[in-house]
């Protein structure tokens, strides 16, 4: 029942992302330039808020993967310290990487 709970709730928000630019879409009176502005003010904010999703994940999983390993075996923990750090520094450049893609983006809205 949860599954198909969180399939309907994807399905929403999927449709939303896909359909909600055209309910802002421009009207005559505003003329055609600002289509493009909602746009990249869209792409700008679905680039940090899927980079930050993907990011969380993926070092929630790291964090909890090297925890376990920790807890199985406390003697390697010296070991496995700096591979889960660097991992952990490797996904965080990536979600930076589009926090300065989205800057870009919004600064071409001015």
């Amino acid at each position: 029942m949860i599954r198909k709970g969180m399939l309907w709730t994807a399905l929403a928000v999927l449709l939303l992302t896909v359909f909600a630019p055209a309910a802002f879409a421009a009207t005559e009176a505003e003329g055609a330039g600002g289509s493009w502005k909602m746009g990249l003010g869209v792409g700008a904010g679905l680039s940090i808020g899927l980079a930050a999703l993907g990011g969380g994940i993926g070092q929630g999983r790291t964090a909890g993967s090297a925890l376990d390993g920790i807890s199985r075996n406390p003697g390697a923990s010296g070991k496995m310290f700096v591979p889960m750090i660097l991992g952990l520094v490797l996904i965080e450049s990536l979600v930076i990487y589009a926090l300065l893609i989205s800057f870009q983006l919004v600064g071409a809205l001015g």
